[in-house]
């Protein structure tokens, strides 16, 4: 399930007023969602968040439900 923080960090960097982000919502359905602004928003998310990724979780990131599952660990580790 998606955290309203993380809907609220993905739709503001992407200047939509509302969107109905799923666990399996993927960048190419979302209106605005390119390259440059993936990278946007992944550093709005760790910022928000107070998170680092490193290079192969980016990558790894298949949907906004990988995004959410990764945040969750880097903010709770070892549960």
């Amino acid at each position: 399930m998606i955290s309203d923080q993380l809907k609220r960090v993905i739709t503001t960097e992407l200047n939509l007023e509302d969107y109905q982000l799923t666990d399996a919502t993927t960048a190419p359905e979302v209106p605005g969602w390119d390259s440059l602004s993936h990278v946007r928003i992944l550093c709005a998310v760790e910022k928000e968040f107070k998170v680092r990724f490193g290079n192969l979780e980016i990558i790894r990131l298949k949907s906004v439900g990988d995004l959410q599952t990764l945040v969750n660990r880097k903010v709770s580790p070892g549960t």
